[in-house]
């Protein structure tokens, strides 16, 4: 809670993570210099323009590369990703250009009054008060921003607010809507439903071989090349292990590079503390703050200070009474924190207390901490004596790189040279033959690796040996044999082609017989007896609501969700429920109270979930209409050839 990357203070994780509040591509549109500024008039590759202004394909590689980073994406989906973000950059210059229209801007003071009573207030202004300049920019830069690229996404959520409030101004809602709502989302019901299974259907088909003849024929192109490639191989592993055994690091590499990377070595002025929390009540719509509750707070954190200085142990009284969940259980420990990543009130009292201090009542904007300081570092240059140890690792782990790379590079050549046999002698191992092996197999004593089975099928026969680096080693492997991927025989797919075969044929009986059964009970009035005479399983339900989980059904928010629309007594149609198809009647149908406690409670939350959900319609349909208009006044251009290569491009 106290500190700043651990405080569930929402405003911190937006920052660290990039994206803040912002409803559109806005905070990380500003990290590409010159988004929708004239000066990008002259650049090529321009993907659309609107109202003059232009968007490129560098920006939007630029954009999906931030993106790919913060999602930690494969690199594979980058060409996925471009259209997407290109169509996102597109929708906010269309948004920019109608807040222009309508003359909507947003201040400087607007962007002081947002960080002062928005949700980063506590980030910001903790207690009311400046956290100060020098400040504000350390927690911006470990949040990856300066103040410039900050505040400018700041400004464009706070433009695309004002056209939201402008284009959803006359959304309501009406207390039908919410009634309605209500009554959606807590009706129940319970039904009798008859089940036919897939397995059951399956049991029944036993084709023939001249219908799997025919099935084959009819379907060969989805069996074409299904046999696929195989490679047979010869390889050798130089280990990691075998390597480093011979790595030495002697006093003077780790002299020269401690020398030599001082910087790395450098520690800040630290203290080691545990803290309890009695929390006080937070401001009110109006501002203003339950000063009673402030002062049972003071009181309660006085008395547990009372018991410290009369020798209670402080771990367990932070057990017992600590309002701060992220420290509460480990007795309060907080461990090492630096300057900076506590509110200004905590930090001031943790760093002047001497080690195994306990500090007076300390007020943050969280509520009455105490603090115990039980270690303090000053900042200094760690001697070469305290970070030996790491650093004989870190320099032995970069020597056994650079030696297994030379070793890589060495075994390969004499590979070529003089053969596999002959180079894995000098490593003193034996040289492992495959038999035919597709590029989803593995390879003994190296286990799966894409990497290595890459390599292997990303080269002909005629190439001769080659190497590549894995984790553990490296693999100098040669390609002996390749086996084209093949269009199999009937006989050598034959048990395929009876599973494929049973599978659609029990799929497309499945929906005969469920709709058949339908029919049947509809027709009859009858589930049961419609049922019994097509063989099918009928179960009851227990009373459910719309979360709820029947059991051959799955998830009543699936296909059985039909069930809430029914009257007591209907018979619904034909359910797919995965390999299950569903007939139900309703027995019972129980409506909520529309008078009671929690009718009177959930009121206020449907309405502000419809009318969000209205506003979002709202907004998606006005951007819709906006683009619509924008191209047909010729304001927005798009280029479609350069639109649709975007897809092909890597950034």
């Amino acid at each position: 809670m106290i500190r700043f990357l651990q405080s569930g203070n929402k405003a911190a994780k937006y920052l660290l993570g990039g994206l803040m509040l912002i409803v559109c591509a806005s905070m990380v549109t500003y990290l590409i210099p010159g988004f929708l500024n004239d000066s990008t008039a002259n650049r090529t590759g321009v993907l659309a323009s609107v109202g003059g202004h232009q968007v490129t394909t560098d920006q939007v590689q630029k954009l999906a590369q931030v993106r790919m980073r913060q999602q930690r994406y494969p690199d594979q989906l980058l060409p996925f990703l471009m259209p997407q973000v290109a169509q996102q950059l597109i929708q906010e210059a269309e948004l920019r250009y109608e807040a222009d229209r309508l003359g909507l801007h947003v201040s400087d003071e607007e962007i002081r009054d947002e960080l002062q009573h928005g949700p980063m207030a506590e980030t910001f202004y903790p207690g009311g008060k400046w956290i100060g300049a020098q400040q504000y920019e350390e927690v911006l830069t470990n949040a990856g921003f300066t103040p410039e690229l900050f505040e400018n996404g700041l400004r464009m959520e706070l433009l695309a607010s004002k056209v939201l409030t402008a284009v959803t101004s006359g959304v309501a809602v009406m207390p039908s809507e919410i009634d309605k709502a209500y009554k959606d989302q807590n009706t129940k019901v319970k039904f009798d439903y008859a089940v036919i299974k897939m397995e059951d259907v399956e049991k029944g088909i036993q084709p023939t071989d001249a219908e799997l003849q025919a099935y084959y024929g009819a379907n060969k192109g989805r069996y074409q090349n299904s046999v696929p490639e195989k490679r047979q191989v010869r390889y050798f592993l130089v280990s990691d292990k075998d390597i480093q055994s011979k790595v030495v690091v002697t006093p003077s590499d780790l002299e020269q590079y401690y020398r030599t990377h001082t910087d790395q070595f450098r520690s800040s002025d630290r203290v080691k503390v545990r803290h309890i929390l009695v929390q006080t009540p937070k401001p009110g719509p109006d501002g203003k703050v339950d000063q009673k509750g402030v002062d049972e707070a003071r009181a309660k954190a006085a008395d547990i200070l009372k018991q410290i200085k009369a020798g209670a142990n402080f771990a367990d009284l932070a057990k017992k009474n600590s309002d701060d969940p992220g420290s509460k259980e480990q007795g309060g420990e907080l461990s090492w924190i630096i300057k900076g990543q506590t509110v200004p009130e905590f930090e001031k009292a943790a760093f002047s207390q001497d080690k195994g201090q306990v500090s007076d009542l300390v007020q943050t904007s969280y509520g009455f901490h105490i603090i115990q300081t039980e270690d303090k570092e000053v900042a200094h240059v760690k001697s070469l004596a305290e970070v030996k140890d790491t650093l004989e690792q870190t320099l032995k782990q970069q020597k056994t790189a650079a030696m297994l790379d030379q070793a890589a590079t060495t075994a390969e050549s004499e590979a070529k040279s003089g053969g596999l046999d002959k180079a894995a002698a000098k490593y003193g191992v034996q040289v492992i033959e495959t038999n035919p092996v597709a590029k989803t197999d593995t390879l003994a004593g190296v286990g799966s690796s894409p990497e290595v089975m890459n390599a292997v099928f990303a080269v002909d026969q005629k190439s001769g040996a080659q190497s590549v680096r894995i984790p553990q080693g490296a693999v100098i492997f040669q390609v002996e044999k390749v086996i084209p991927s093949q269009t199999p025989t009937f006989e050598q797919i034959k048990d395929k082609l009876i599973t494929d075969f049973k599978s659609e044929r029990a799929g497309t009986l499945l929906s005969q017989k469920t709709a058949e059964l339908s029919d049947r009970a509809r027709a009859e009035h009858d589930l049961h007896k419609a049922a019994k005479e097509l063989g099918a399983t009928v179960k009851s339900s227990d009373l459910v609501g719309r979360t709820s989980q029947v059991p051959d059904i799955g998830p009543m928010s699936g296909s059985a969700t039909v069930a809430f629309t029914l009257k007591e007594g209907e018979i619904s149609g034909p359910l797919n429920a995965g390999r299950n198809g569903v007939v139900l009647q309703i027995n019972g149908v129980q409506q909520p109270s529309m008078s009671g406690d929690e009718y009177t409670k959930a009121k206020d939350t449907l309405r502000e979930q419809l009318l969000g959900q209205k506003r979002q319609e709202s907004m998606q349909l006005f951007m819709s209409n906006l683009h619509a208009h924008l191209q047909k006044e010729g304001k927005l251009k798009i280029n479609a050839d350069e639109m649709n290569n975007l897809a092909k491009r890597r950034g």
